[in-house]
């Protein structure tokens, strides 16, 4: 085949269904190399389905030149995963942002897009960390320059920006005691180099790397990463983030002059960071102790956050444990995902509290459905595969949600049920009745008729003018919310509507008042709600949890 001069918009297109493809042949090799952030086992998982994103784009503008370049960076926005996967993401962007104004395509430019992914990579991050992707892709671009501006063929400054990129990734371990520790160079970095090998393939026609079929860490060097944390803060180094439980991602339309703000919030709450994006779009990343906090924090700065996903990085960083000791035949540690039960629980949770609670009551997995609680069937189905149990009960907490988590137990080997939860507070109540050695049949029975036996309430505010068999309702109004009855108080603020709703739902045969506070609720409200029930009722008992749920301020059960 001819060498080419030019990455233009047809080689660059070619180029990145090559790396996908290439992506995928190595994909398991780069799982083992994944030691950083977390030991998790997907770093090529994650930059595989990214270019399955952008090749998805692609195939949308087949005949399109035009297009191509904003493909690549909508696919790559729209489709990235995991922490390698957001910031390969933006390197992408960088790239065709780069090439998508230029007039030529030769080895001059082509350097200058790989710097500037590399300058955009960085500014992803809040707090760069060398050793990482980002210090192999800088270091193969700055070669990538000085090759280019000595002369050299588009051919050639890829091999020498190659050589680089192999070179730092070589001295990663020196730059990140973590990999050094664990015997491993760095998985994003090494996923990035395939993209030159792929360049360079359809640059020239040079064979593709095959995979190498990496064992990765052996047992003890991959315990001593899982347990780092444990010793840094023993040594008083602070938090490590492999203490950080929650890796949660999701797409954001915010303003852009809010974006570096939003970032700087996440910074006071989590780490691996990395936002990518613009134009009000953004595709966001956190590793977090806090869910309700990270899913807050762009909507009190006037965000949109969609597409949720929480994923359980304790959970993810034991099975993988589990299946690379398997692999070598050793035997299994005491770091299991989550103690072995004949039936586990998933539940669908809006906030942070209420999943700390839910995990104190035992329930195995938490599903974050949003704003509107409204996880997808892939969501829940991949919650269920990770438990460490053959039966499931699953509790949605919402009624929209009932019929997308019965169609879990078809999709799945293991027995689910679905106890059909439509609140919190029913949740709270069926988890009373949830015993972990009993079988899915029999909790999903007892668990029900528990929830069955709680009336709840639900506190919020209306979106728009409408009438009720309570009266006229007008957007911005604050409104009571009862199960089966629907709005049955109105009031212009919070505490008197909360007070109207308990005398509707508070009767002389109920002993306990459940109130979970969410994210809007205040200390003065919440005291004063508590004063007036102890008043008006006094023969039942208050207990107040914070849920940290975002637009209903108070959620209530009664039983």
């Amino acid at each position: 085949m001819p060498v080419l001069e030019q990455l233009g918009a047809d080689a660059l297109r070619h180029t990145l269904v090559t790396y996908r493809n290439t992506l995928k042949r190595h994909q398991a090799d780069l799982n083992k190399l994944n030691v950083y952030p977390v030991p998790d086992g997907d770093t090529g998982s994650n930059m595989a389905r990214t270019l399955d994103a952008v090749v998805a784009e692609l195939d949308k503008h087949p005949d399109s030149l035009d297009e191509t370049y904003n493909a690549i960076s909508h696919g790559s926005l729209m489709g990235a995963r995991g922490n390698s996967g957001v910031i390969l993401s933006q390197i992408l962007r960088g790239l065709s942002a780069t090439l998508k104004v230029a007039s030529e395509h030769g080895a001059v430019k082509v350097a200058e897009a790989l710097k500037a992914a590399s300058v955009a990579a960085y500014d992803s991050v809040l707090k760069p960390i060398e050793g990482t992707i980002l210090t192999v892709v800088r270091e193969a671009a700055d070669a990538a320059v000085r090759a280019a501006g000595d002369g050299a063929t588009l051919a050639a400054m890829l091999r020498v920006a190659r050589a680089a990129g192999r070179e730092s990734l070589a001295n990663t371990p020196e730059l990140l005691p973590v990999l050094k520790e664990a015997g491993v160079v760095d998985a994003g970095g090494a996923g990035f180099l395939l993209l030159l090998d792929s360049a360079l393939h359809v640059v020239d026609g040079e064979p593709l790397p095959e995979p190498e079929n990496l064992s990765g860490p052996n047992t003890e060097q991959l315990i001593a990463v899982m347990k780092r944390g444990e010793t840094d803060a023993a040594n008083g180094a602070g938090v490590d983030v492999s203490e950080l439980r929650y890796e949660v991602m999701f797409l954001l339309e915010i303003d852009d002059t809010k974006s570096r703000e939003f970032k700087l919030k996440w910074g006071e709450i989590g780490d691996s960071i990395v936002v990518v994006g613009g134009d009000g779009l953004y595709n966001c990343h956190v590793h977090t102790n806090d869910i309700g906090a990270a899913i807050e924090a762009p909507i009190l700065l006037g965000g949109r956050p969609h597409q949720i996903r929480v994923t359980d990085l304790f959970e993810e960083v034991a099975e993988e444990h589990e299946k690379r000791e398997a692999q070598i035949g050793a035997p299994t540690s005491n770091y299991t995902a989550l103690p072995a039960v004949t039936c586990a629980v998933v539940a669908v949770a809006s906030g942070d509290g209420i999943a700390e609670i839910f995990g104190n009551l035992g329930v195995h997995g938490v599903v974050t459905g949003g704003q509107t609680l409204n996880p997808s069937t892939q969501e829940l189905l991949d919650a269920v595969e990770h438990m460490n149990a053959s039966q499931v009960v699953i509790l949605p907490n919402n009624k929209n949600i009932i019929p997308v988590a019965q169609q879990v137990d078809g999709l799945t080997k293991k027995d689910v049920r679905v106890v059909p939860t439509c609140s919190m507070p029913e949740a709270l109540a069926a988890l009373v009745a949830y015993d972990p050695a009993a079988s899915a049949e029999h909790n999903g029975t007892a668990m029900a008729k528990a929830a069955a036996a709680v009336v709840t309430g639900e506190i919020t505010t209306a979106v728009r003018d409408t009438k009720t068999d309570a009266g006229a309702v007008k957007a911005g109004d604050t409104i009571g919310l009862v199960r089966g009855d629907g709005v049955v108080a109105i009031a212009p603020d919070v505490f008197e509507c909360a007070t109207a709703l308990l005398k509707h739902i508070v009767t002389d045969n109920r002993e306990l008042l459940t109130i979970i506070v969410g994210v809007d609720a205040t200390a003065d409200t919440t005291e004063r709600i508590v004063a007036w029930a102890g008043e008006h009722f006094p023969a039942v008992a208050s207990e107040v949890h914070r849920g940290g749920q975002p637009l209903y301020p108070y959620l209530f059960g009664v039983e």
